[in-house]
């Protein structure tokens, strides 16, 4: 291990900033697979697998690999920040809730921070709770107001949770202004435009949510934005 392992790791994420996330992962996988821990590959290597997540076996490997990263010496503060949101995304995944719930709360606790809110306000919102996933993410918008995953957030609490449609457009509307191609926000203002039979304004959204990066932190599955793009070409 030493500066071999290192350059591997810079090639790694190389191919990961590229766009070329198969050949990244096989990267990942051979560092990790010799025993090379270090934060600077470990992270992106757990994101990778979180955006695969095709099965449980995907998120039970992310927990195993988070839990060597935590003995990384270059695990800074703020890589630890990602690693437990990583972490708590991985437990939300296997249904695990009310742990991810603890964790991130416990985070934010010590110390929080745009990402944090961002996860956590969502986590409350598929939770089912209305009264904190309001409160939290009302608080997340003072932390910062042109956040546009907390006003994401905050049209999915009032549409969702609330059901009040018109309140959560203006949030949905304030956020789609700051970042055109969140796909969460095309999903919920495409519903808008098929209730208001804007066939065409609905599909464009819809196709320009499949040019993105979907997560587990999406509200929609890719699958499912495809299918409603079919049977709107129909």
């Amino acid at each position: 291990m030493g500066f071999m392992d290192t350059f591997k790791a810079r090639k790694g994420l190389n191919l990961h900033q590229k766009g070329q996330h198969e050949e990244a992962l096989k990267v990942y996988e051979e560092l990790y697979n010799s025993g090379y821990v270090s934060a600077m590959y470990m992270l992106p290597y757990s994101v990778l697998l979180l955006r695969k997540g095709s099965c449980d076996a995907d998120f039970l490997k992310v927990k195993e690999v988070l839990k060597k990263a935590e003995k990384a010496p270059d695990l800074s503060p703020e890589k630890r920040q990602q690693l437990l949101m990583n972490y708590a995304v991985a437990q939300y995944k296997l249904g695990e809730m009310e742990k991810a719930l603890h964790l991130l709360e416990v985070t934010h606790q010590k110390s929080p921070c745009g990402m944090i809110y961002g996860a956590l306000g969502f986590l409350y919102i598929q939770a089912g709770d209305a009264e904190k996933a309001l409160s939290y993410n009302l608080e997340a918008l003072e932390y910062d107001e042109e956040d546009p995953v907390t006003l994401d957030n905050l049209g999915q609490v009032y549409y969702r949770l609330l059901g009040d449609k018109e309140k959560a457009r203006e949030y949905f509307e304030k956020a789609i202004a700051i970042k055109e191609n969140q796909i969460d926000t095309l999903y919920f203002l495409s519903r808008y435009d098929i209730e208001e039979g804007k066939k065409e304004a609905a599909l464009e959204k819809l196709e320009l949510a499949l040019e993105g990066r979907f997560s587990p932190l999406n509200y929609v599955t890719r699958a499912v934005v495809e299918e409603e793009v079919a049977q709107l070409k129909k």
